[in-house]
């Protein structure tokens, strides 16, 4: 029987990432393929479990959910600032990105999610949360 993918294992794989409605988010293709240790925690748990059991030149699709990806939306991470405590020469826009400083000191990417005439509301959410994402995989090989 042929070498497959189990936990441990370092592999080379192709991915492209889509969503439900098939619109790609991320691809490998036309890039090297990624290099992932399988129970590494490198890549998110549906992606790897995805991998297991997988023989070098499998191709497959699998369907991953927010929970085995990137969890759901948490509404504790959706702000809302003031318009005044906008740094001069910003001009928020629908879907801009922005960093900000957290309580700790680290950096926080957000998306500006609306724009009032008093405030706007930030998202502090990874872009992939609450979405399921397909994943069309095919293992390149085992190393």
């Amino acid at each position: 029987m042929a070498n497959t993918v189990k936990k441990g294992d370092k592999v080379k794989v192709h991915y492209t990432g889509r969503f439900e409605d098939g619109k790609v988010f991320d691809s490998s293709v036309d890039r090297e393929p990624l290099d992932v240790e399988v129970g590494g925690a490198q890549v998110i748990q549906g992606f790897e479990d995805g991998l297991v059991g997988m023989q070098v030149g499998e191709k497959k699709t699998i369907s991953v959910s927010p929970e085995e990806g990137y969890g759901q939306c948490d509404p504790a991470l959706l702000i809302e600032i003031p318009n005044a405590n906008i740094p001069e020469g910003v001009t928020p826009e629908i879907g801009m990105k922005l960093k900000l400083g957290d309580s700790k000191g680290q950096s926080v990417m957000v998306t500006v999610t609306d724009v009032g005439e008093e405030s706007i509301q930030l998202d502090a959410n990874h872009p992939l949360a609450g979405k399921v994402l397909v994943f069309d995989l095919e293992l390149v090989s085992i190393f």
